[in-house]
């Protein structure tokens, strides 16, 4: 943008020590707190007493603290099934619809095999390993579906994802809804719950899903750090050409990202709707998780590719999206707090990320030069 004789230019910067990430991070979260301040307002309290409600909630309060770790267990697996792909340049928008199918997947199992109304003789451990890979395995095969789409007839995976879930989405209502194959006995609009011999082991309230996201966070860093595979899939990502000239198959790439960033949406999933206390059903507000899982995205995003740097990001949203609610409700805040904050929160990450890596310079434009004219007539 020129004014004058000076232009504004936004120029990449030169790599910056990690603590300027974690600066900036921490810059941005005061940054949203401050600028939602106005959403506590309408409080009888002050603003330091708002903050306190909603943090003290998600991260003070055994039951708030607890309902955060379950909550940001299931934004690490969306993490996951966003930034592999995104790893390969590619995006994973519309995996919600692979948490969808991760669903139906997972709660196949007890119906398939007669475990949703009574006790079988099969072994609970045996199958909640089989819901769970059956998850996986549900939520790969979409992801997988759009990314041979991708890589054999060039069709935008953004808009098979997208288009995917809404049949997805569709699909879930129809079992679970109005005489579905997996509604509940009472019939109001969700799947039957899980038996308790069903229900996914945990230690204080925290089911073991929690050390399938967090191992796989040091297996995915590991992946993309150290393996020939991750380093396959990365080359593909900043240059698909030269990584094709190189013999990275561009088919099966795509369809391998896929296929992972699927399955962790499908694990997604289990954790859930089938191993979170209390739960242990598709809800009938099931949509609501859909539209949380885009979080992830985000955390992503922030993170920079980093399994293992989206842990306290996904911390984080999961309890002021918790916090928030409750606050919401025990202030007699107005409906949406929530979801104002983490707008707010999600728009200030974003423009410091921006800002971490571009800067914008102010100089004095080059002086034009006029051409003079001809002193003599060309000949001919």
């Amino acid at each position: 943008m020129r004014l004058g004789r000076y232009e504004l230019t936004l120029e990449a910067r030169p790599p910056l020590h990690p603590i300027y990430t974690v600066l900036t991070a921490v810059a941005a979260i005061v940054l949203a707190l401050a600028f939602s301040s106005f959403l506590f307002l309408p409080a009888d309290t002050g603003l330091l007493a708002a903050y306190r409600v909603v943090f003290s909630y998600a991260f003070f309060n055994s039951t708030g603290l607890l309902a955060t770790v379950q909550r940001a267990i299931y934004l690490l697996f969306c993490t996951y099934a966003f930034l592999v792909p995104l790893r390969a340049g590619l995006w994973n928008i519309g995996f919600p619809g692979q948490v969808y199918a991760g669903a139906l997947g997972a709660f196949a199992i007890p119906f398939v095999l007669g475990a949703s109304e009574t006790q079988i003789a099969l072994p609970s451990e045996l199958l909640i390993l089989l819901m769970v890979v059956a998850a996986a395995i549900a939520g790969a095969l979409v992801g997988g579906f759009a990314g041979i789409l991708r890589a054999r007839l060039q069709v935008n995976e953004i808009l098979v994802t997208m288009m995917l879930n809404s049949i997805f989405f569709w699909l879930v209502a129809f079992m679970i809804k109005e005489g579905g194959a997996f509604m509940g006995a009472t019939a109001e609009g969700e799947s039957f719950s899980l038996l308790p011999t069903l229900q996914a082991p945990s230690l204080v309230g925290v089911p073991f899903t929690a050390v399938l996201a967090l191992g796989s966070a040091i297996l995915l860093d590991l992946l993309f750090a150290k393996t020939a595979l991750g380093y396959r899939i990365r080359a593909f990502g900043e240059n698909p050409i030269a990584a094709r000239y190189g013999g990275i198959m561009p088919v099966r790439t795509s369809l391998l990202v896929f296929l992972l960033g699927g399955g962790f949406a499908g694990l997604a999933a289990y954790h859930n709707f089938a191993a979170i206390p209390g739960l242990y059903k598709i809800p009938t507000n099931y949509g609501f998780y859909g539209d949380l899982s885009f979080f992830g995205i985000i955390s992503a995003l922030i993170a920079r590719g980093s399994a293992l740097g989206a842990v306290p990001i996904a911390l984080l949203f999961a309890g002021l999206s918790l916090g928030a609610r409750f606050a919401q409700g025990a202030l007699r805040l107005p409906f949406g707090v929530d979801y104002a904050l983490l707008g707010l929160l999600m728009m200030t990450f974003v423009a410091s990320h921006v800002l971490l890596q571009f800067r914008f310079t102010w100089r004095r434009a080059p002086s034009e030069t006029v051409p003079g004219a001809p002193t003599e007539l060309l000949e001919g």
